[in-house]
């Protein structure tokens, strides 16, 4: 069973997402939130799988609150799924900085949240891969007409074995465990293995944070696939 929390300073959205999970198998709704500060409380308090959570908000916005959350070991597991708009797309590579594991639109159909939200619990793919790619490029890569360059490489790279930065390569692709078991002859077990250890050397939370160390680092060129 995959718990949730919900966090939305709108009462017609926490109660719709409420709505549309509690209908659903293998999910339930294990709390509320209204604002960022309280939903670092009942993160704390309840330990969800999941919390959706709403980026503008009073008191403490959603970057902040998932930042606080994912820092926290007593939540480690925890993943957050964004609920936001493409307006606030500057706003979703903050939180995606911050250890979100991916987002999905308020104007998405009922089924496309219930499977954001098992895909985000399973942590098997990027959420929206082709959409986060996308807002990697246009605000954490720097940008050629300013004359910028890709960021030094991080030190932990280096303690990366040659396997495990082709399977960083991968993940930063969009790729599941399933495709990095198909593309490298290996077993989807094997390629979760590898994937969780490069998370570890890395300080990674969850994979969208080793997309956005694989653009920044200049491993992964804009355009890649």
């Amino acid at each position: 069973m995959t718990t949730v929390l919900v966090v939305d300073d709108q009462a017609l959205i926490r109660q719709a997402v409420t709505d549309i999970l509690g209908d659903a198998d293998g999910i339930t709704v294990i709390g509320e939130a209204t604002n960022g500060r309280e939903a670092v409380e009942r993160a704390a308090a309840l330990s969800p799988d999941v919390i959706v959570m709403d980026i503008r908000m009073p008191e403490l916005d959603g970057i902040g609150a998932t930042a606080a959350i994912c820092s926290s070991p007593g939540v480690g597991s925890t993943r957050v799924l964004i609920l936001t708009t493409f307006e606030e797309d500057e706003n979703v590579v903050a939180a995606l900085r911050a250890g979100a594991s991916g987002f999905i639109g308020k104007g998405s159909e009922p089924e496309e949240i219930i499977r954001a939200v098992r895909a985000v619990h399973d942590g098997d793919s990027l959420l929206s891969p082709t959409a986060t790619r996308s807002l990697i490029q246009r605000y954490v890569l720097p940008s050629p007409s300013a004359g910028g360059m890709p960021t030094a490489v991080p030190p932990e790279l280096e303690q990366l074995t040659e396997r495990e930065r082709e399977v960083l390569l991968l993940v930063a692709r969009g790729r599941s465990n399933q495709h990095i078991a198909d593309e490298l002859f290996i077993s989807p077990h094997t390629a979760k293995t590898h994937v969780n250890r490069i998370m570890t050397k890395l300080y990674a939370h969850d994979r969208a944070q080793l997309v956005i160390l694989a653009y920044e680092s200049g491993l992964l060129a804009p355009g890649a696939n």
